[in-house]
């Protein structure tokens, strides 16, 4: 069975709480190697690599969500900092810029995404960068914090701006959208990402891929995401699998 790497889930979100053991003890016999499990406040990162100390296949990502940043305590810094110093946290994240809800203040959300750059730059760790309708100020934070590599995960913003990003060192990462009937932009986003920029992901419980789109989503469902990048990239599915492991490999020291 061809392995396979989610490079990035929420496998703690409530949507799994009924059977979120079990999965996990099922998902490797569905071919899944490896999974990111993404924090998004600071207690949820601390459950995010508490529960990589406990599952073999299973690593973490510590951070703050532009959608969490008005909520930020105080002393989040050293707490998402004595986090990543761990062994298997690979990255800062989920952290940067969302403009389409606005449930956080702009201005909480640049200062918080600033400020986890930072730390993602003092401890050489890569960011896992969410960006939505923030285009112009995502690339403009990013610039100021040019040490910094990552990867813009879910990405859903045009060609251009993807090859933009790629020319800056950044990775690039799909969900199940790039699978959806209407996503002519996201698959001509990602046939514009070059193969050593790309990765997959499946952002469980959300955006699951077709063919089981309106189903909860789970990391096995990378697979779907894989199949759709193969076909676009015309590369066979195992050499696609392969990529987005060894990229995943490239981005994520830890690994």
């Amino acid at each position: 069975m061809t392995p396979l790497f989610d490079t990035h889930a929420h496998i703690l979100s409530g949507q799994f709480d009924e059977d979120r053991t079990a999965l996990l003890e099922r998902l490797p016999s569905l071919g899944l190697a490896g999974m990111i499990e993404v924090g998004t406040t600071v207690d949820d990162s601390e459950a995010a690599a508490a529960l990589a100390d406990n599952v073999d296949y299973v690593y973490a990502a510590v951070g703050v969500h532009p959608q969490e940043a008005k909520d930020a305590p105080t002393d989040y810094i050293e707490r998402i900092e004595a986090l990543a110093v761990r062994p298997k946290v690979l990255a800062v994240g989920e952290i940067g810029l969302d403009y389409h809800y606005e449930i956080s203040p702009r201005g909480v959300q640049r200062r918080v995404f600033s400020e986890q750059l930072a730390l993602a730059g003092r401890l050489g760790l890569p960011a896992a960068i969410h960006m939505r309708d923030a285009t112009q100020d995502t690339l403009s934070i990013l610039r100021e914090h040019k040490g910094v590599r990552g990867v813009m995960h879910c990405y859903s913003g045009s060609a251009e701006t993807a090859e933009i990003l790629a020319d800056m060192g950044f990775y690039i990462s799909f969900t199940g959208s790039v699978t959806f009937k209407n996503a002519r932009k996201t698959a001509e986003a990602a046939a514009a990402v070059p193969l050593s920029r790309i990765m997959a992901e499946t952002d469980c419980p959300y955006l699951s891929p077709e063919p089981v789109r309106g189903r909860r989503n789970d990391p096995s469902n990378v697979r779907h995401v894989l199949q759709k990048l193969a076909e676009i990239k015309g590369v066979p599915f195992e050499d696609m699998c392969r990529i987005n492991i060894e990229n995943a490999k490239g981005l994520y020291h830890k690994l």
